[in-house]
């Protein structure tokens, strides 16, 4: 199988600050080999920011699939360009940059057909290679997505938008539809974002009183049930004008709640699982056949998904102002970061400044 032309780190060179996750539960500072020149089509950037993800947090928990120890996080980065290799063009020094995490073969079966977000070789930053919570990295140009508007903090969460575009353009959302968001964490904001610029009816549902009320302050989401107060099922009805909702997303990668997420999507209606977890999801199989479901996943974002998003935020149709709620210097990381899973911290999504 062919090797994804990934990021390169590991040579003899000076060392460089980083922090790793050394076993769950355990993040530490460490020392990583500074990385080479830029090759061919590739370029060294600084790693200026890097926002924190439901992948971290099941990483540090121990519950990430697809995952080793130890290992570097940071896969939604802001970085700025240092140096840039042959054939990297029109990348420049100096260049502000979203990063598109997602380091793919090109020449595999998806690769081949336009999905390099689930190539069968994909090696992701921060999960399978290491990532950006260290200084500096080398990547390939194709994976940088310049902006000279937006700010390194903008740039930093343009990886999680995009989990939450690719999973509306995989389900085809369309203008006036009612749309259930299952999961108000980042992502389903993301998809709730998203859902809404392609004119869906959005109802966010949620076990946190704090998150539904971050949809309907910061996203304008007037549709907002809390999954354990009466009857969620009736609720959803009424909402949805006595019909269940056509398109039902689920961000939570919790089982039970993927598993449940079946019986709220209308007949002929969609379910799209963005969350993910290491284990199995069971279903009715008549119910799920006599209202001919389609079930889709959603990984990742394509590379034209990080360029529409730059675009809508650079063009305000997306602000991205509410999103940080807590923020750490790298160095500090090993002593805020437990503190950031615990539900009554009240993290949307923490940012460190490296």
């Amino acid at each position: 199988m062919p090797n994804p032309a990934g990021a390169r780190t590991l040579n003899r060179r000076p060392a460089m600050h980083a922090i790793r996750l050394e076993a769950p539960g355990r993040l530490q500072p460490a020392e990583l080999p500074s990385p080479p020149a830029p090759g061919p089509g590739e370029a060294r950037v600084r790693v200026r920011r890097i926002g924190i993800c439901g992948t971290d947090l099941h990483a540090f928990g121990g519950r990430q699939p697809f995952f080793t120890y130890p290992r570097v996080l940071g896969h939604e980065l802001g970085v700025e360009v240092l140096a840039v290799g042959p054939d990297a063009a029109p990348l420049r020094v100096g260049d502000r940059c979203a990063v598109e995490p997602y380091l793919n073969c090109g020449a595999c079966i998806a690769c081949r057909r336009g999905k390099p977000n689930c190539c069968a070789a994909l090696q992701v930053l921060g999960v399978h290679v290491d990532g950006g919570m260290t200084e500096e990295l080398v990547l390939p140009a194709r994976k940088l997505h310049p902006s000279a508007r937006l700010t390194l903090e903008q740039l930093a969460l343009v990886e999680t938008l995009g989990i939450g575009c690719h999973a509306v353009g995989r389900a085809g959302i369309e203008a006036g539809e009612s749309v259930l968001v299952i999961g108000a964490g980042p992502i389903g904001l993301a998809v709730m974002q998203f859902a809404a610029e392609a004119g869906g009816r959005v109802i966010a549902l949620d076990v946190n009183p704090a998150r539904l009320e971050f949809c309907r302050r910061q996203l304008g989401v007037t549709a907002a049930v809390d999954a354990g107060a009466g009857d969620p099922a009736a609720t959803l009805r009424e909402l949805a004008g006595g019909d269940l909702p056509t398109a039902v997303f689920d961000a939570t990668g919790n089982p039970a709640s993927m598993q449940a997420s079946f019986a709220h999507a209308a007949p002929g209606g969609r379910l799209i699982f963005v969350g993910l977890f290491p284990g199995a999801v069971s279903f009715d199989d008549p119910q799920f056949h006599r209202r001919e479901l389609t079930l889709l996943a959603s990984r990742n974002a394509l590379p034209a998904d990080f360029r529409r998003i730059i675009a809508l935020v650079e063009a305000g149709r997306i602000d991205t102002a509410p999103w940080i709620t807590h923020r750490a210097a790298l160095a500090d990381l090993p002593g805020a970061f437990p503190a950031w899973t615990r539900p009554e911290t009240g993290v949307i999504k923490a940012m460190v400044e490296a």
